[in-house]
């Protein structure tokens, strides 16, 4: 009887620590999912929307209760940005005319914004390419680390899991602690 060794893989931790696994253990699998892809710094995403003009989201939505929905008003109602829709299900949102593809907008957008699921982000990165468009920020909770190592291996700045109107509230003075728009925006301690 012969017994062979079951094929194993070198896991690197967080703490920069490896270790052999049998590759088809829970852990080894676990740890495969883990995210080491990391986009922009806090700064370079800064940098990325005072640089943009303008701003296609992908999957936007007419439903008032869809977050891509009130991204899309905050960016129209606080924001300079040239907002563009593309949505090829509905010919209108928020009063604006919806494009059936990145392909049909009038200019090539600064950022495409993402609002789809994980699985369709390299489909998007593609359309993103075709097009010469040269950031994708894909929205929270959004999370293809395969397809964000392609789009950079493309030349393209990808930003992943953050929300673009949350970052912009943050980095021009809109964003409580909590989230919320206070309309204050001063550099003064308050007085307790």
């Amino acid at each position: 009887m012969t017994i062979t060794a079951p094929d194993t893989v070198t896991s690197v931790l967080a703490n920069g620590l490896s270790c052999e696994l049998p590759a088809d253990s829970p852990l080894a699998k676990l740890l495969k999912t883990q995210r080491t892809w990391q986009g922009p710094t806090a700064k370079e995403r800064l940098g990325i929307l005072r640089a943009a003009k303008s701003i296609a989201i992908v999957g936007a939505s007419p439903n008032s209760t869809r977050s891509s929905y009130f991204v899309a008003t905050y960016l129209l109602q606080s924001s300079d940005y040239r907002v563009y829709f593309v949505n090829p299900m509905v010919d209108e949102i928020l009063g604006q005319k919806s494009y059936k593809s990145l392909a049909d907008l009038p200019e090539v957008p600064d950022i495409v914004d993402v609002f789809r699921k994980g699985s369709d982000i390299p489909a998007v990165i593609d359309e993103v390419l075709a097009i010469g468009a040269k950031t994708v920020w894909v929205q929270l909770g959004i999370w293809n680390q395969e397809a964000a190592i392609y789009g950079e291996s493309q030349g393209l700045t990808v930003v992943m899991d953050r929300c673009i109107k949350i970052e912009h509230a943050r980095f021009h003075g809109g964003l409580h602690l909590l989230g919320f728009d206070t309309g204050v925006i001063t550099a003064r301690k308050t007085v307790r």
